[in-house]
């Protein structure tokens, strides 16, 4: 069939788990035993080309059926849409699929759905750049500044950022953006490394993890807190006494604190010159932000991987609650919808450091920084993308990193594609993995 008449043809969906738990990989105050998860989807067709898009929703275990179950919903949206005007346009598709009068109750734009529709959403984005011979922040870079904002869903925000106000901000973008993007090429993006700091790692591990991440190149690490002070302060102290004090060190309490228990917190670690601290309360709290942020300065105060939508994301800029806007690839309603933080970040000049880690999370969001970098803030100051050394073997595009950088994707597409054999044997609870897991149970308890 020619290209012109290609059809989407399948929606197949797949309940993939790792078993990170195992080694406490992940685990923080509030997520003590994570298994990192994907609900995956990818989007068939009959084009004479072959491919395909590929997404995924991040989930840490328990649930991730119900994910899956959420994106299978949306088949009746996707199966038969003609290729050629989908890749064109995927903001057509995600005003269908917000637009579901019956699905919207079960947001609205929010949740388990509103993650599902960004999956869909983002194997759409793959399989558009795959098309155009181009790694997603390549496409995004390369497009129009009138054609990006046709993208963006502005209901809700336009008090704030207009469609006008966007166009100036990516017009302005464009200056510059052949020689950042050579510069990208050149020394990537810089990231920083969550991989010393998991709250159930051993002093002994998170001593030779921090030492390793200053040796790799990274300025900034991530220590988890929140579950015990006197801990936090003695593991605080021994990463301070591993990296010296030219290296940042980020804290992420996961939303564990009240308010005023977050702010006196804080105020305890800060001997430890903590650069940020991170969803220190509910990430719906926008007032709670703001309270904090004003009580703990000059530490600053960082959320995002949480919100759930563009909405929240104004809110807190409005209320000047976040010194660090982080934008997370697979929590809100995909590319589209992240455009819209990312002009909401840039009309606020406040930094956009992406959440990352997780499964596939670091493969996909260094193209939105990317693109941010080269075609609408123009800085990397300040901005750093989350790391994490977990998982990226199972991708067939994994993220590079050099010296602490994201090097920039050069592989068509959104850098989403599991390989068929991990899908194989992580797909739960049948895949070859968890069949034999099942297996050595039965034993052990027979």
């Amino acid at each position: 069939m020619s290209s012109s008449a290609a059809r989407i043809t399948a929606v197949d969906t797949y309940d993939i788990r790792f078993p990170t738990s195992r080694e406490l990989d992940g685990s923080d105050a509030m997520n003590p035993d994570p298994d990192y998860s994907a609900a995956y989807v990818i989007l068939r067709t009959d084009a004479a080309d072959g491919l395909a898009g590929h997404g995924f929703t991040f989930t840490i275990g328990r649930g991730n059926d119900v994910q899956v179950a959420a994106i299978q919903a949306l088949r009746p949206h996707v199966v038969g849409r003609p290729v050629d005007e989908l890749c064109a346009d995927p903001g057509s598709l995600v005003r269908d699929l917000t637009g579901d009068s019956q699905l919207r109750w079960l947001g609205p734009e929010k949740g388990v759905m509103h993650m599902a529709i960004g999956a869909v959403v983002n194997a759409v984005w793959d399989l558009a750049a795959k098309r155009a011979h181009k790694p997603l922040w390549q496409l995004l870079v390369d497009a129009t500044p009138e054609w990006l904002v046709s993208q963006v869903d502005f209901r809700y925000i336009a008090d704030v950022l207009t469609p006008e106000d966007a166009l100036e901000l990516l017009r302005k973008g464009r200056a510059g953006a052949a020689e950042r993007t050579e510069l990208l090429r050149e020394r990537g993006f810089p990231g920083y490394t969550t991989s010393p700091g998991w709250l159930g790692y051993s002093d002994e591990k998170l001593t030779r993890l921090a030492r390793q991440a200053v040796a790799d190149g990274f300025t900034q690490i991530k220590l988890k807190v929140g579950a015990d002070l006197a801990d936090d302060v003695r593991r605080c102290r021994v990463a301070r006494s591993v990296v010296g004090p030219g290296i940042r060190i980020a804290i992420d309490a996961n939303q564990r604190w009240n308010v005023d228990e977050a702010i006196e917190w804080t105020r305890a670690l800060a001997e430890f010159d903590p650069y940020w601290i991170e969803e220190p309360t509910s990430p719906d709290d926008v007032l709670g932000h703001a309270a904090i942020r004003k009580a703990v300065a000059p530490v600053k105060v960082a959320t995002g991987e949480h919100v759930q939508n563009r909405i929240i994301f104004k809110q807190l800029l409005q209320a000047g609650a976040i010194d660090v806007l982080q934008i997370d690839a697979a929590r809100v309603g995909g590319v589209n919808e992240n455009l819209a933080i990312l002009l909401l970040a840039a009309k606020f000049g406040v930094p956009v450091c992406p959440h990352a880690g997780g499964v596939g999370l670091c493969e996909l969001v260094q193209h939105l920084s990317m693109f941010d970098y080269v075609a609408l803030s123009g800085t990397t100051e300040d901005r750093v993308i989350e790391y994490v050394d977990h998982l990226h073997d199972h991708f067939l595009d994994p993220v590079v990193i050099r010296e602490g950088h994201y090097m920039a994707p050069t592989t068509p597409g959104f850098s989403a594609t599991m390989k068929p054999e991990s899908i194989a044997e992580f797909t739960f609870p049948g895949g070859t993995f968890w069949a034999a897991d099942l297996d050595r149970q039965k034993g052990q308890a027979a």
